[in-house]
């Protein structure tokens, strides 16, 4: 015998959901009663380990592999939601990458890995929750604050996040009359495997220091905005919230 979906609870689409600030809102938004499609990139086992724990708590979650720049991929991704459980209430994309150096310096290759994840997978992102998300839904993007904070070595990292804030202002409009919130967190210096990388203590230190709270952000502080722009925030609608601590 088979069940039906269970088309009363909210359901979310969390890409990169298997790490990181991604698997933090993934949980989050599971605590928050909705069932959760955990999307991810490459590593299995990472995906099935962030199912396991929302289940831990009592909450519902699947793992599906989609790469945000295939559209047949993201599509399939979209499908097995719907099948799972009825339909998508929440799409919220934090599938990115982070490759730094100066302009001069930076590999052409970076660039363009850095764009088809960052913007084009945004972009395919969107197309498909515009196209599927229920009305009373809501789409969530990942900018960043260093498009403000112009933090040098991070040119293309910035330029790839202006793209994505651009994306969001527009689709928030051309979604009108469809009751779907589109907006964008742009987290400050978050102690994440993708910002710790690679930087010395010194560094890390520095970046702590520049919120008046004087700390690092960390990957709760940013789901906890996911949860409250999935959630209660039905006002708040084509917006870049700056989740930062107070860096600028």
């Amino acid at each position: 015998m088979t069940s039906s979906p269970d088309t009363a609870r909210r359901v979310a689409i969390v890409t990169g959901g298997s790490g990181g600030i991604g698997r933090v809102a993934a949980e989050r938004l599971a605590a928050d009663g909705m069932a959760v499609v955990v999307s991810y990139a490459g590593n299995r086992t990472r995906a099935d380990q962030a199912v396991q724990a929302i289940e831990n708590s009592g909450g519902t979650a699947i793992a599906v592999k989609a790469d945000v720049a295939d559209e047949a991929e993201t599509a399939a991704l979209f499908d097995e939601a719907e099948r799972r459980f009825g339909g998508v209430d929440v799409a919220v994309n934090t599938a990115g990458i982070m490759l730094l150096a100066p302009l001069v310096e930076l590999d052409f290759a970076d660039f363009d890995r850095m764009h088809r994840i960052n913007v084009r997978g945004t972009f395919v992102v969107g197309q498909l929750a515009a196209r599927r998300v229920r009305a009373g839904g809501a789409i969530i993007n990942f900018s960043s604050s260093v498009t403000k904070l112009a933090l040098t070595g991070y040119t293309a990292y910035a330029a790839t996040k202006g793209a994505v804030d651009a994306m969001t202002l527009i689709l928030a409009k051309e979604l009108r009359g469809r009751d779907i919130t589109v907006n964008a967190v742009a987290p400050g210096p978050t102690a994440t495997p993708l910002f710790l990388d690679g930087k010395p203590d010194a560094v890390v230190e520095r970046l702590a220091s520049m919120s008046p709270l004087e700390r690092l952000g960390t990957p709760a502080d940013i789901a906890e905005v996911v949860s409250f722009l999935a959630g209660p925030a039905r006002w708040v609608n084509g917006q870049v919230l700056y989740a930062n601590g107070g860096v600028i």
